[in-house]
């Protein structure tokens, strides 16, 4: 009898792991396209600075773009693509990570509409607009229901306000990696309605590219701390940029 109830305990609680194991991680990547016309902004070259083209926009098209280098990563498979799945979003894109349950759902917002793309992903931050994209058998959570959102891009904060349903809506917890210019200072405001954590964010000038947000996602699939995340994050932006690791560190920052 005593073996018996040993082995139901192993047996519920190998199933507990497994399960947990298998839940499926949701990441929404908001991306505004940079644009040369429409975003206060040192102009680059025409050919990336064109908000309205995604295919070679710096933030997503380009090498260092958020469709090109996940779709260039080992340990991301591109699932599908849509073209303008939604008012103001040119294009979006479905990734499966390799190892880990966890997809990325990514919107190249049009250049143009900048002040559209922080305002969704600010409510997004606050648990509203839901979006559920089916893959299989499986239904997928993004929107405000994502474990993890991003902005990527020109902050426009410096330049306009926002207005929205920014108010938290639950208490699931939601972190947040902002990456745009001083984005702590300007972000700040409006997360501490949404409640959402603060994973990863700017105090500075920055280069948002696709390789600082791939670390800090690395770090938050393997279940690493705050600061571990802004670590690997750090890293990666030296790595690319030469700026020192302990500049880096500076830059790149975690929690208020």
């Amino acid at each position: 009898m005593k073996r018996f109830t040993i082995f139901v305990f192993l047996f519920v609680s190998i199933s507990a792991f497994g399960n947990d194991d298998e839940r499926i991680k949701t990441i929404h990547v908001f991306v505004a396209l940079c644009d040369n016309a429409n975003q206060g902004i040192v102009p680059v070259p025409k050919k990336l600075g064109n908000g309205q083209d995604s295919k070679n926009n710096l933030y997503w098209g380009a090498m260092y773009g958020v469709k090109s280098y996940f779709k260039r990563s080992k340990e991301w498979t591109l699932v599908s693509s849509e073209s303008n799945p939604e008012k103001h979003i040119l294009e979006r894109i479905l990734l499966k990570h390799q190892s880990s349950n966890t997809y990325l759902l990514a919107d190249a917002y049009d250049g143009k509409y900048i002040k559209q793309a922080t305002i969704h992903f600010l409510e997004a931050n606050a648990g509203n607009n839901g979006i559920m994209v089916k893959h299989g058998d499986d239904k997928l959570d993004f929107g405000g229901n994502a474990n993890l959102l991003a902005y990527v891009g020109h902050d426009g904060l410096m330049e306009f306000d926002v207005e929205g349903d920014f108010d938290q809506s639950n208490t699931n917890k939601r972190d947040a990696i902002m990456l745009a210019c001083i984005s702590k200072d300007y972000f700040k405001p409006y997360l501490q309605k949404t409640q959402s954590n603060p994973l990863v964010w700017t105090t500075g000038l920055m280069a948002p590219e696709a390789y600082t947000l791939k670390a800090a996602i690395d770090g938050w699939i393997l279940n690493e701390t705050d600061l571990q995340i802004r670590g690997r994050a750090a890293k990666a932006y030296h790595k690319y940029q030469k700026c020192g690791v302990r500049g880096a560190r500076n830059l790149l920052v975690t929690g208020y």
